[in-house]
């Protein structure tokens, strides 16, 4: 009998996890990303790193949840008792922890954008740079629309997995997607808009660099949420009758098509109207709503957009929230609706000087970077390269390798020599992958 502490059924479990993957990585993140690292052979290179050496690592992080059935830090304790591996678990927790802290500001920017959209603010002749600036220099507004996002965060975790995760998910990845297919669909009817899809899938191998290669790795790690001990604790959830591999290919394909479809809404639409792909981070705020404006019925094609970034941002934060939770509660969900809401409130309280680091706090800054900039760098370019390598290790590694092949063996028919094949990708290729972004990140290559 499932329980409000377990997945109802093996969809549940991909939708869910899918959704923590495909975040503000896949729909934000993506698209500016290969926008200013040559398109196409960017999203080659990613396609290549997100299965060659991002899912080996998620679906290490599945077997340590699934072997132990506990959350990110006991799974550890219950792995390799009595050894320092825990605080790979607790980095995870405390990770997730400030990472929603931050993350919560953005999903509260895009709220802000829906109800731009629906109040007229988003229309033909606006100043699209000048009222992104305004929106995110607002104090009160800042504040008040992160505290909406974690309101709404903290709405469905307090209800459990079954009861709140997983229902919320069944609703709106389906809906992320039927909505972002429609878009593509407008999007690539617009004149000159195969220019967009030459950009994203005509890769010209002669644009290949170093830092491309590097660039795209990061993008495969961040967009399949390794790193963080978020697969660790949704795949505690699971029965050993659920295949892993068929689970992790299910999720990892899910994630590209989202990527794919972000590309084929944006990229078309952007070339379509003379704008340039290399705009940056501002490309869905700045650069979109001018977009949209060239287009019939523009504002409300605009909000629909920006819902669908609304639910791809609040999946991803419920895998956040849960993996805190579940680690404080240790499995008594009696505790769950109280713990919930007085972490998502810390959450929410942490996360305020993030909310305020472009504009009252702008100047306020440590080693040259506002509040914001710090916690994002030290999130996902210096502990989630590190878990995701502790993790690669740990598995590969650490423990039995006997012990290893007979866990991911249950509940699949997936051929051994594939098995075989994961593991000796995570054994060696992984780490070695790894350990080049993190030295690409500190600057060290």
């Amino acid at each position: 009998m499932k329980t409000p502490a377990s997945w109802s059924s093996k969809i549940g479990f991909i939708l869910s996890a899918a959704g923590s993957a495909i975040g503000l990585g896949a729909i934000w993140k993506f698209p500016y990303t290969a926008g200013t690292n040559g398109g196409a052979v960017f999203f080659l290179l990613f396609l290549l790193f997100t299965i060659l050496i991002a899912m080996p690592v998620q679906l290490a992080e599945f077997y340590i949840g699934r072997k132990s059935g506990k959350n990110a830090i006991d799974s550890f304790k219950t792995l390799a008792p009595g050894t320092l591996w825990p605080w790979i678990g607790r980095l995870g927790v405390f990770a997730c922890f400030i990472l929603l802290s931050f993350y919560s500001v953005v999903g509260g920017w895009v709220l802000n954008y829906v109800v731009h959209a629906f109040t007229g603010a988003i229309h033909t002749g606006a100043d699209f740079k000048e009222l992104f600036n305004a929106t995110i220099a607002s104090p009160w507004g800042s504040i008040a629309y992160q505290g909406l996002f974690m309101l709404m965060t903290i709405w469905v975790v307090k209800s459990g997995i079954s009861d709140g995760i997983e229902k919320a998910n069944r609703y709106l990845m389906p809906a992320l997607f039927i909505l972002f297919l429609l878009l593509a669909i407008r999007s690539l009817t617009l004149p000159n808009a195969m220019a967009g899809v030459t950009f994203l899938l005509k890769p010209d191998l002669s644009e290949v660099t170093s830092q491309t290669m590097l660039t795209a790795l990061g993008q495969a790690f961040f967009a399949l949420s390794i790193g963080v001990s978020t697969m660790i604790t949704y795949a505690a959830y699971l029965d050993r009758e659920h295949d892993l591999f068929r689970s992790g290919n299910s999720i990892m394909w899910m994630n590209l098509l989202v990527s794919l479809l972000a590309g084929l809404v944006i990229f078309p639409a952007v070339f379509a109207f003379g704008f340039q792909p290399s705009e940056g981070p501002g490309l869905i705020f700045v650069v979109l709503p001018a977009v949209f404006m060239h287009m019939p019925f523009g504002t409300l094609l605009f909000a629909v957009f920006m819902l669908l970034v609304v639910f791809a941002t609040l999946t991803s934060a419920f895998s956040m929230l849960e993996t805190v939770i579940a680690a404080i509660i240790r499995e008594d969900e009696s505790k769950r609706t109280s713990r919930t809401w007085v972490i998502g409130i810390a959450i929410f309280i942490v996360g305020i000087p993030s909310a305020l680091s472009f504009g009252v706090l702008s100047d306020m800054t440590f080693f040259g970077k506002t509040l914001f900039d710090l916690w994002d760098f030290m999130i996902t370019a210096l502990i989630m390269p590190f878990s995701a390598l502790a993790v690669s290790i740990f598995v590969g590694w650490v423990q039995q390798r006997a012990t290893v092949l007979e866990h991911m063996r249950e509940g699949s028919d997936v051929p051994q020599a594939i098995i075989l094949l994961w593991l000796n990708t995570l054994r060696w290729l992984a780490p070695l992958a790894i350990l080049l972004v993190f030295a690409n990140t500190l600057g060290w290559i």
